[in-house]
Order: C-alpha cells, then sequence, then structure tokens
C-alpha cells in the first residue's frame, strides 16, 4: 500500500524522534484535562480542542483536501471508523474519565496500551514481536509500575477501579483500534487531508455530547488561561501529535511505536522535576532506566521504515 505523504519535515525526522515527542505532547494533555476538569467539562474540552484543531489545519490542508476528494468518498466507511474511534470517542472518554478518577490510575491503565496494541496486532494482522521484544515490552511495563507505586510495588495492590477507570479502559482500547486500523487507511491520501477529515468526523461525532452537555448546564469558565490550555491541546496535543503518531506507526508498525506510551510517566516525572520543584527519587531513575531499556530493546527489530509517496 503506498503510503499517504508527509510534510517534508516530518517525512524525513526520525520515526523515533516523533514518536518520542507524541508522548511529550500527551503527558502534556492529561496535565491540563486533569487540572482544567472543574473549569472545562469534558465534550466541551473535547470539542473545542479539535475545533481549533480543524481552523489551525485549514490554510495547510483544504487543498489537498479538495484534490483528494474522490479518494475520501470512495474509503469513507474506513475514515468514519478511524475518526469516530481515534478522535471523538477516544478523547471524550479520556476526558470524562479523568473527571472520575486520579491522574496515577489513569497512566497505569494507559501504560497497558502497548500490550493491547500487540494483542490486536497478531489477532487482526497476524503481526508478533520477536521473544526478546517482547521481554523489551515488560522490562519497560516494570518501569511505569515502579515509578507509579513510588518503588513500592505493594502500594499497586491498594488501587481500586471506579466508573472512571473504566471510562479510561474503553478510551484505551479505541485508541488501540485506531493505532491498528491505520494499516488501512487510504492510500495516496495527504497526511493533512487524512488528518483533517478523521478530526471533522471525531469533532462531529462529539458535537451532539457537548450540546447535551451544556443542556445540563455544565459550561466552560471563560479565562486567557482556559482557552491558551486549548489552544495548547489543539496545537501540541491534537495536530503535531496525531501527524507524528501516524507517521511513527507508519514506519516501525504498531506494535512498536506503542511502546512509547510509556514514555509519558517518564515525562511527567521530568517535568515535575524541573517545573514543580518535587524531588527525583532513586525509583524514578530506576524506573526511567527500565522504561528506556524496554523500548531500545524492542525497537531494535523495528519494520524497517517504508517510504512516503511523493507530493
Amino acid at each position: 500500500m503506498v503510503a499517504p505523504a508527509a510534510p517534508p519535515a516530518v517525512r524525513f525526522a526520525s520515526p523515533y524522534l516523533l514518536l518520542t515527542l507524541t508522548p511529550f505532547f500527551w503527558a502534556c494533555n492529561w496535565i491540563v484535562g486533569r487540572g482544567l476538569h472543574a473549569e472545562i467539562p469534558p465534550m466541551t474540552m473535547t470539542f473545542y480542542r479539535w475545533f481549533f484543531a480543524l481552523l489551525i489545519l485549514a490554510p495547510f490542508a483544504w487543498r489537498h483536501v479538495r484534490r483528494e476528494w474522490p479518494i475520501v468518498r470512495r474509503h469513507r466507511g474506513v475514515l468514519l471508523l478511524l475518526g469516530i474511534a481515534g478522535v471523538g470517542t477516544h478523547n471524550a472518554l479520556t476526558y470524562l474519565g479523568l473527571n472520575y478518577t486520579t491522574a496515577t490510575n489513569g497512566v497505569i491503565l494507559n501504560s497497558f496500551i502497548p500490550v493491547m496494541i500487540i494483542a490486536l496486532s497478531w489477532i487482526f494482522l497476524r503481526q508478533s514481536l520477536s521473544r526478546l521484544q517482547l521481554i523489551g515490552v515488560a522490562v519497560s511495563l516494570g518501569g511505569v509500575l515502579a515509578i507509579l507505586s513510588g518503588g513500592n510495588l505493594e502500594a499497586l495492590a491498594s488501587l481500586s477501579l471506579n466508573r472512571g477507570d473504566l471510562l479510561i479502559i474503553v478510551a484505551m482500547s479505541l485508541w488501540s483500534i485506531y493505532t491498528i486500523g491505520l494499516r488501512w487507511r487510504p492510500p495516496g491520501l495527504h497526511m493533512l487531508t487524512f488528518l483533517f477529515v478523521i478530526a471533522c468526523i471525531g469533532d462531529a461525532a462529539v458535537l451532539p455530547l457537548y450540546l447535551s452537555e451544556m443542556a445540563l448546564g455544565a459550561r466552560m469558565t471563560f479565562s486567557w488561561l482556559n482557552l491558551a490550555a486549548l489552544l495548547f491541546v489543539a496545537i501540541f496535543s491534537s495536530v503535531l501529535a496525531y501527524i507524528f503518531w501516524n507517521r511513527g506507526v507508519e514506519q516501525v508498525g504498531a506494535s512498536v511505536a506503542g511502546l512509547f506510551v510509556h514514555l509519558m510517566p517518564v515525562f511527567g516525572t521530568i517535568l515535575a522535576w524541573l517545573l514543580l520543584g518535587e524531588r527525583l527519587l532513586p525509583f524514578h531513575v530506576v524506573g526511567i532506566a527500565l522504561i528506556l531499556t524496554g523500548i531500545y530493546v524492542t525497537s531494535r527489530k523495528a519494520t524497517p521504515p517504508v517510504p512516503a509517496a511523493p507530493e
């Protein structure tokens, strides 16, 4: 299958650099979503995040969308699935879940995305990792749990699931479906066309939920801080993160790309140390080392890069 063309700066960047930046943007998104959940309702956050993302994308994507519209119409079924699963419901359920659970629970559940992706890749694509790569996944997951448990794994046993956790589990399952579903994205679509179309579909799917939320009296508190937060997640956690993730999956495969999700607690720890003055303790260092080791081991035999189609 011919891969969708990517912007030059993205096309020639290392897929591992792109996959490293993506969880950094997502870690920031989780901080924003959890920190502002009392001021920006979840469906409002999801709708305006992608509304602003579409405004940003439109000037760059529109000429590609017009030229490639026949391809979009021909493959509308796949695009509907990817837009609803990967943009609309995934983001809405994540923000909704963060209203009812802790950030720690959310990150722990999020760390099982690589396992879900590996399982779904084996079921639907018959792709599997080598024994060494599976060991790398286990080592990386151990690093995540070491950071989140504070070095005391018994603390994990005291965690209990609530409705927010269940919502996040569903959201993570949808993201895993989206990731392996990228295998069937339409050939011949420019990367900006693809993202613009699925963002339109996802935002349209969220619109009724946003209107229902408003009808029930849940309104966003307007402030320049909230507006800046929405613009931040629109630019970095939406436009750039999705372009980088899609390109990374195209280059190294879903199973290997999924493991980079484990970098989210790494970035969270480092940001808290640099910006909030929190202490960097030995278990943080051990956890980060395990995660980086696991990613290195798993990535060593990644799928060779697939050249992008010419623009």
